[in-house]
C-alpha cells in the first residue's frame, strides 16, 4: 500500500507513545485521522487540542464510512487492543487488513534515509538524543520516538527548516523488539544499545532474542552502517562501528567524571577526540551518548555543534527525569522496568548521591517478566538502602499463579515493603523521602504528579 494513496487513516489504541507519533505525521502531511482508545490520558488529550478525532468508547458509528468499506483507508492496532473489541472484529469479520504500528513505519520510512535505534534498553534516549543533535546542527528530519523529548516536548519531530543533507528524507526511529516490530525496517545506519533477554513471552529463550537483533542488523541497507555495542555479538557485511569503554571499540568513551551533577567523559573514534559534557546523568547515557555521536560524526555533522548539542540535551519523560530538585529534596523519575535497566539507573544515582538514603518504589511490569527475571530484579533492588513494592502492573497479560509482589519480595536480602498506590502518597506526606526514586513502566506515573505536590509542600513548610 503506497501512503500517498491514504486519505484516511484509523487507529485502535491511537493513545500509545508509538501510535500517536504516527497520528501525528499522517496529519502533517494531510491524511484525515481517527482514532479510538480505551482510556482518557495525557496524550490523548493532547492528540484532542491538536485536533485529532478520538472517542473512547467501542463503537461502530464512530468509524469513518470510507473506513469501514476500505477505500483508500488504513487501519492500524497496537497489540494491546482485546481481539474480542467489537471494532476490531468489525474489520476482522469484513476482511478488511488491519496494520501493525511498525509495519506502517516501515511503510513511511521505506523511501527515506533511515536511522533505526534498536536495543532492550538505552533505544529511546538514543534515538531521541540523535534527534537533538541533528536538530541543533540544523539538519532537516523527521523523528517517530518511543518517548517524549524534554527538548521537543514530543514524542515526534519534524523539521524542515534546516539543511537536507540527502535527496532522501532523513527519519529518526526507534526499532522495537518487542512481537519482533523492527524486522519491518530496513535502515541505512541501525544502531544496537543492547540484547539482553525480554519479551520472552514472545521470544520463548534468550538466545532467540538475539537471534531476532541479528536479523534486524542483516536489514541494514547495502553500503549502510551498524553502530553496535562492543559487548555484543553482532556480525554484519555492511560497514562497522562497535561503541563502548574497552579498548577494543571503534568509538571508545573514558575518563568519566561527575562534575556539577553531569557526567563528563572524552570520547574518541579515528582522528576524532572530543571532551564531552553530557547534561543527561547517569553511566548508561554517558555509553547513549557515545553511540549518538558516532551517528552523528559519520553524518558529518560540525564537531562544535555535537559538543554543545550533548550539553543541551534534556532527555526523556520518565528517563532519569528529575521530578523534583531541592537543597532539602530530590526526586527522580524513571521507566526503568528490567533488571539490568534498574542496576544502571541505581547505581548512577548512587554516584550522584553517595552519602543520602536512597528509598526506590518500584512497580514491577508483567506477571511473565517479573517470574523469568525474579533473580535479576532481587539482586538490582537490593542496590536500594530501602524498596516500597507496588502490585504488579499486568499491562497485556492475564495473572500467572503464584507471581505477585509477595514473590519478588522473597527473592530480596532486603526487606521491602509491600505497599499501596494510597499508601505510598499518605507516607510521603507524613514523612517525605530525602532521596526518593519513582521506578517502573506501568501506571506508576500517575503517582509522579502528587508526589512533586508533597515535596513542594513539605519544602514550604521546612
Amino acid at each position: 500500500m503506497n501512503i500517498k494513496d491514504i486519505k484516511t487513516a484509523y487507529f485502535l489504541g491511537i493513545g500509545g507513545i508509538g501510535m500517536s507519533a504516527i497520528a501525528r505525521y499522517f496529519k502533517a502531511i494531510g491524511i484525515e485521522v481517527h482514532g479510538y482508545d480505551k482510556t482518557r490520558n495525557d496524550f490523548t488529550i493532547q492528540l484532542e487540542e491538536e485536533g485529532f478525532n478520538i472517542h473512547y468508547f467501542e463503537s461502530l458509528d464512530a468509524i469513518p464510512d470510507n473506513v469501514k468499506n476500505g477505500h483508500r483507508s488504513l487501519v492500524i492496532y497496537t497489540p494491546a487492543i482485546p481481539k474480542d473489541n467489537i471494532e476490531f472484529r468489525y474489520f476482522i469479520d469484513h476482511e478488511i487488513r488491519l496494520f501493525k504500528r511498525a509495519e506502517v513505519l516501515g511503510m513511511i520510512s521505506s523511501n527515506a534515509y533511515t536511522i533505526a535505534v534498536a536495543g532492550t534498553h538505552g533505544k529511546t534516549t538514543t534515538s531521541t538524543m540523535i534527534a537533538h543533535l541533528l536538530n541543533e546542527c540544523g539538519i532537516n528530519f523527521t523523528a517517530f520516538l518511543g518517548g517524549v523529548s524534554t527538548n521537543f516536548n514530543s514524542n515526534y519531530f519534524h523539521k524542515t527548516d534546516g539543511i537536507a543533507l540527502f535527496e532522501k528524507q532523513i527519519m529518526v526511529v526507534e526499532a522495537d523488539e518487542f512481537d519482533r516490530s523492527f524486522l519491518h525496517l530496513s535502515p541505512d545506519i541501525a544502531i544496537v544499545t543492547s540484547t539482553d533477554a525480554d519479551h520472552l513471552d514472545i521470544y520463548g529463550e534468550p538466545d532467540e532474542v538475539k537471534r531476532s537483533f541479528q536479523e534486524f542488523v542483516d536489514r541494514i541497507k547495502s553500503g549502510g552502517l551498524a553502530v553496535i555495542n562492543d559487548l555484543l555479538d553482532l556480525n554484519t557485511e555492511q560497514q562497522l562501528v562497535t561503541y563502548g569503554k574497552t579498548a577494543e571499540a571503534g568509538a571508545r568513551y573514558s575518563d568519566v567524571k561527575i562534575n556539577n551533577h553531569q557526567f563528563c567523559f572524552n570520547y574518541r573514534h579515528k582522528d576524532y577526540a572530543i571532551e564531552v559534557r553530557n547534561a543527561l546523568p547517569g553511566f548508561h547515557n554517558v555509553e547513549n551518548a557515545t553511540a549518538a555521536i558516532t551517528v552523528s560524526l559519520h553524518l558529518s555533522l560540525p564537531v562544535k555543534f555535537i559538543i554543545a548539542a550533548c550539553a543541551t540535551f534534556s532527555g526523556v519523560k520518565r528517563r532519569f527525569e528529575y521530578v523534583y530538585n531541592s537543597s532539602e529534596y530530590v526526586v527522580i523519575d524513571d521507566y526503568a522496568h528490567h533488571p539490568t535497566e534498574l542496576k544502571a539507573f541505581i547505581t548512577s544515582v548512587r554516584e550522584l548521591y553517595p552519602n543520602t538514603k536512597m528509598t526506590g518504589i518500584f512497580q514491577p511490569h508483567l506477571y511473565s517478566r517479573t517470574r523469568d527475571f525474579a533473580d535479576e530484579f532481587a539482586k538490582s533492588l537490593d542496590l536500594l538502602d530501602e524498596c516500597w513494592l507496588m502490585d504488579i502492573y499486568p499491562a497485556r497479560e492475564l495473572p500467572i499463579e503464584g507471581i505477585n509482589a509477595e514473590f519478588l519480595a522473597l527473592k530480596m536480602e532486603r526487606n521491602p515493603l509491600l505497599i499501596s498506590k494510597e499508601n505510598i502518597l499518605r507516607k510521603l506526606e507524613e514523612t517525605p523521602e530525602r532521596l526518593l526514586l519513582i521506578l517502573g513502566a506501568g501506571n506508576i506515573d500517575q503517582l509522579v504528579k502528587p508526589i512533586r505536590t508533597i515535596y513542594e509542600k513539605a519544602d514550604r513548610v521546612s
